[in-house]
């Protein structure tokens, strides 16, 4: 099972590498990390993606992760209500006449957009859920996805 996990630290050298470090020491990988500061600049939030195969292990790491001197709060979204986003960022082959039409419809579904159109380049820009993410790239492999950045999932709890 997936677990979306948030972390409230200090921001601070080296506090990254020892919250991941308590993951990768028991064998699980991040799949997902996003990082920033908060409204308070000597804050961060860290939202990280795991695959937990045993729950007592995941909750002896969110157990840890509190008792780490740098560390605020520990958040598991997986039971609680919540939203969450990735956000990413696709380079097209320049669609022509008829594909730009049939892009633009599709986008809209999305409500994705075009941010940059160059010579023979689009660049679009979608935030959605992971789900939604997954069925734009599949609709977007006809028009010919030259390159792809994604973030990691960010989470907030209602």
């Amino acid at each position: 099972m997936k677990h979306t996990i948030s972390v409230l630290v200090e921001n601070k050298f080296g506090v990254l590498a020892r919250v991941a470090g308590l993951f990768s020491a028991r064998g699980y990988n991040i799949s997902s990390l996003a990082v920033s500061e908060t409204l308070d600049a000597g804050v961060s939030y860290m939202t990280l993606v795991v695959e937990a195969r045993d729950e007592d292990v995941l909750e002896q790491i969110k157990k840890q992760l509190n008792k780490l001197i740098d560390v605020l709060t520990v958040t598991d979204f997986t039971k609680k209500e919540h939203v969450d986003r990735e956000l990413i960022l696709v380079k097209l082959k320049s669609p022509g006449i008829k594909e730009k039409e049939k892009l633009e419809k599709l986008l809209r579904k999305y409500v994705a957009k075009i941010v940059q159109h160059k010579n023979d380049t689009a660049i679009i820009e979608a935030v959605a859920e992971q789900a939604q993410i997954k069925e734009l790239l599949e609709a977007l492999e006809p028009f010919g996805v030259k390159e792809l950045v994604r973030t990691g999932r960010v989470a907030m709890a209602y």
